[in-house]
């Protein structure tokens, strides 16, 4: 089944998308796309401005259509970071809202993709399609079963941007295992107000819709109150839009009548949990995934949920963790070890682009991101119990700290912290220490902080030896461009 055929299906007249106050029906966002894929066969790459739109949609959909690589922009990305997205994946046109200025400093063919209304014409006239291929006129289209849908890019923690070639074999996978696992389904009405430039908001939360069938509410920002109004029975949000919500109860009330909560892209602190669950009937459901793998684990939505714990590899999956030489750890739910995935959901390799630019869409793996067997290494610490459920302590780079003979994660000891009323943000992170090895200093920026409380707070929710050592108050925390938290930097 293709990404979109769920547009050709019956009830033609059935809204597909609503961002904002403006929707399109399945057979308007179906016209839509065959406009776009007329407009861009043939390009090969292609760069979308990707705001939060129904234009960004309609752009995805008729590049999807037109079996060419759709590159979505971050619509607040500056020069240095547009043009090394541009230069890399080799875009030929630029795709973007009607009357929405084109930056100075892109220098490609630019082609403007009206919002609404859009003419939807007949019905039979977009319920069928077959390729004509670069340069017809006139031609149908059908969507192709294989190939490369998108091209997105890492956060560049560790350096320059890497380009994720993601193919339509992996999107379908992984979209088919989260909808087995969360009994997905076309009754159901998505919520969600998420960027449209990461794998959650785009692939989970634009393309899991079409392929699923279910009605899309993009609410524009993922406030609380939106999130309220939209009346929808399938939310996704990440922690921090899960934290808003608990803390506005009738909001969260609002929500009591969903079917199902998703929450990831992040740990989800135990006391945004517990009042979620007990302000809407249910804690969420959490998830794992990368850029590079897709979702890859998460939690079913007919099973016990526990704040934390990701769940279970969907179908077409494996995980294993093994220790820094290479061995098995234990499936404890205790022992901490390095995370490996592999199955169809799993990138080949990221793109190149040496210079000379020379980037193609075709990427190799190298032996320092698969290991000679065949398993990505995500570079995430994590356990594993021994009915498969799966927690992430945090990056093993940055996160897992080696302190008097003990493996500890820094992610739970984070999970705790934002848990008091004090705390706003925080990282843990473990600094060289003579006697220990390393050890756990906490940075955190909050009102009030009386660092002895935290401390024992640690010591008291989890375990005396993974209490931080030092709380260290600062004003912010060092973020990239992406907004993640540079830990080296503290380091």
């Amino acid at each position: 089944m293709s990404l979109l055929e769920p547009l050709w299906r019956a009830d033609a007249d059935r809204v597909a998308v609503t961002v904002g106050d403006q929707s399109l029906t399945r057979a308007q966002l179906a016209a839509a796309a065959e406009r776009v894929a007329r407009q861009v066969q043939g390009a090969g790459v292609v760069a979308i401005d990707a705001e939060a739109s129904l234009s960004t949609i309609v752009a995805v959909a008729g590049c999807l259509l037109a079996g060419v690589t759709a590159v979505p922009v971050p619509p607040d990305s500056g020069p240095r970071e547009r043009a090394h997205l541009l230069t890399d994946s080799r875009a030929v046109l630029w795709l973007g809202r009607a009357g929405s200025p084109l930056p100075a400093d892109v220098q490609i063919e630019a082609v403007p993709i009206g919002a609404v209304p859009i003419d939807a014409g007949p019905v039979d006239a977009v319920r069928i399609y077959a390729n004509g291929g670069a340069g017809s006129a006139g031609g149908t289209f059908v969507e192709p079963d294989t190939g490369l849908a998108l091209l997105m890019y890492t956060s560049g923690t560790t350096g320059r941007p890497k380009g994720v070639p993601i193919s339509r074999a992996m999107i379908a996978a992984s979209l088919d295992g989260l909808a087995e696992a969360w009994s997905w389904t076309p009754d159901d009405v998505l919520v969600h107000g998420l960027p449209l430039f990461h794998v959650h908001g785009l692939i989970l939360g634009v393309l899991g819709a079409l392929r699923v069938g279910s009605p899309l509410i993009h609410t524009g920002r993922p406030t609380p109150s939106a999130y309220a109004a939209a009346g929808g029975s399938l939310y996704f949000g990440v922690p921090t839009v899960w934290g808003r919500v608990a803390a506005d109860p009738a909001s969260a009330r609002a929500l009591a009548s969903a079917r199902l909560l998703v929450s990831g892209s992040a740990g989800l602190p135990a006391p945004v949990f517990a009042s979620l669950a007990e302000l809407t009937g249910q804690g969420p459901v959490e998830r794992y995934g990368m850029t590079e793998t897709l979702i890859t684990v998460s939690g079913r939505a007919a099973e016990p949920r526990r704040a934390g714990w990701v769940g279970r590899p969907i179908a077409g999956v494996q995980t294993r963790l093994l220790d820094d030489e290479g061995r098995p750890v234990a499936a404890d739910g205790e022992s901490i070890g390095n995370l490996e995935v592999r199955g169809d959901t799993v990138f080949g390799g990221y793109l190149r682009s040496p210079e000379p630019p020379q980037a193609t869409a075709t990427a190799t793996a190298t032996a320092t991101e698969f290991t000679p067997d065949g398993w990505f290494q995500t570079g995430d610490a994590a356990v594993i119990d021994a009915s498969g459920q799966h927690r992430i302590v945090g990056r093993a780079r940055d996160d897992l700290i080696k302190s008097g003979g003990y493996r500890i994660g820094a992610g739970e000891i984070e999970a705790v912290l934002l848990g008091h009323p004090s705390v706003s943000e925080v990282a843990v992170v473990g600094l060289p220490d003579a006697d220990l090895g390393q050890r756990i200093v906490a940075f955190v920026v909050g009102t009030g902080v009386q660092p002895a409380a935290l401390i024992e707070l640690v010591a008291t929710e989890l375990s005396a030896h993974k209490r931080p050592r030092e709380v260290r108050v600062v004003s912010e925390l060092p973020r990239n461009a992406m907004g993640k938290v540079q830990k080296a930097l503290l380091k």
